[in-house]
């Protein structure tokens, strides 16, 4: 069983003090907010108090801004079906070809629809164009979707800036920016930015609980019709729980902030480090000088990420791979296939990603763990000889590659 855990850019460990704070309202405080007796009453403030919480961690104008929902994907649903649901008119939609699934896959669907979906391209190290992105704003687009950091590689993106631009042209503009909340500061009340998406379980809340940012004066249909919960604009009986924990979570993100531009960077940079000069052929993906304090993506040449995953289990190191199996055959991810990555390195991304729980022992643990982990399994692959890569091993990957 792993016992270092670095794979919290898919989920984090719930905080004990969150636990603390939500346990009371699956027993003593089990009223419904909407309740006018005392027992919904002291719930109701409760709620409030998580709100602001999460208003303040945003840096939101006011608490009225933030919109409770199930999870980050339902937040990014909503946003983008709202914004072409107010806008009947306007047929165009803006993301990125390295989204998170929940927007693309949703993306694609609309396009069977009739919609048109532009998605921006990156460069090698996962960078857009706002040329090209200047280009595509017009009168027909309603919304841009673009991601504020890559969940793979956690390269950051411009979104303060693209919002903007995208304000200046009348066009309104979300982010998903589920795993920037709570690792860097947000200043939403002084951007351009109209809908923003967030999910607790990657800033050490509960699963189940996400929210919406939507600024006042936004135009906006729900996707949940019914009861006239969360202003109406989010039918359905409040998560009390899971809200409270989402509140107490974002009050210790804030508090722990520094130590993730400082603690953890540091960490990650020593992980990076550790690796690169020990293994020899690897490399990092993304933007190594724009990204999240906490994540390290590297591509291991000629052997396959799934393997070094099993192998780091057993050695009790817990990781992700950018790529997937998919119809019994291996295929890098669409985040490697978009910035390009060779053949014989995109099958081998492995993302490291820390957390405010990760310790100095656990980085030293896996540097050491990684280079005997990669030369076994070097020394089983057809592509890697005695001193090194063999010759035109590109020919082998390039069936299962785009």
């Amino acid at each position: 069983m792993a016992d270092i855990y670095l794979d919290n850019n898919a989920t984090t460990r719930v905080d004990p003090a969150v636990v603390e704070a939500m346990l009371p309202f699956f027993t003593e405080q089990f009223g419904n907010p909407s309740s006018l007796h005392s027992f919904g009453n002291r719930v109701g403030q409760a709620l409030k108090k998580a709100r602001q919480s999460v208003q303040t961690l945003l840096g939101a104008e006011h608490d009225s801004e933030i919109v409770f929902t199930s999870c980050g994907t339902e937040s990014d649903s909503t946003a983008i079906l709202s914004a072409l649901k107010a806008q009947p008119e306007r047929r165009e939609i803006i993301t990125t070809t390295v989204e998170h699934p929940a927007v693309l896959t949703l993306c694609d669907q609309l396009a069977t629809e009739g919609y048109t979906v532009h998605k921006l391209e990156v460069d090698g190290k996962g960078r857009l164009s706002l040329d090209k992105y200047r280009e595509l704003l017009s009168d027909n687009v309603a919304i841009v979707s673009v991601m504020w950091a890559n969940n793979e590689t956690g390269t950051l993106f411009p979104v303060e800036e693209m919002a903007r631009l995208a304000e200046e042209a009348g066009v309104m503009f979300h982010t998903d920016a589920v795993q920037v909340v709570g690792k860097l500061p947000i200043d939403l009340k002084n951007s351009s930015i109209h809908m923003l998406s967030l999910s607790g379980h990657k800033l050490h809340a509960p699963k189940g609980i996400g929210v919406l940012y939507l600024k006042r004066g936004t135009r906006f249909r729900p996707l949940l019709r019914g009861g006239h919960q969360e202003r109406g604009r989010r039918a359905g009986t409040e998560n009390a729980a899971g809200i409270v924990a989402l509140g107490k979570a974002a009050e210790l993100a804030l508090a722990h902030m520094e130590h993730e531009s400082t603690v953890v960077k540091a960490l990650r940079d020593q992980l990076q480090e550790g690796i690169l000069a020990t293994v020899p052929n690897a490399f990092v993906t993304g933007d190594p000088d724009n990204r999240l304090p906490n994540t390290l993506n590297i591509a291991f040449e000629y052997i396959e990420g799934e393997a070094i995953l099993l192998l780091l289990n057993k050695a009790g190191i817990a990781a992700s791979s950018g790529s997937a199996c998919t119809s019994g055959s291996l295929e890098p991810s669409h985040v490697m296939r978009a910035m390009g990555i060779p053949y014989t390195a995109a099958h081998g991304t492995v993302r490291f990603s820390l957390s405010r729980y990760t310790t100095q022992d656990e980085i030293e643990r896996v540097i050491a763990a990684v280079p005997p982990i990669v030369a076994q399994l070097r020394k089983l692959s057809p592509y890697w000889g005695e001193h090194g890569p063999v010759a035109e091993p590109e020919k082998a990957f390039a069936p299962v590659y785009g």
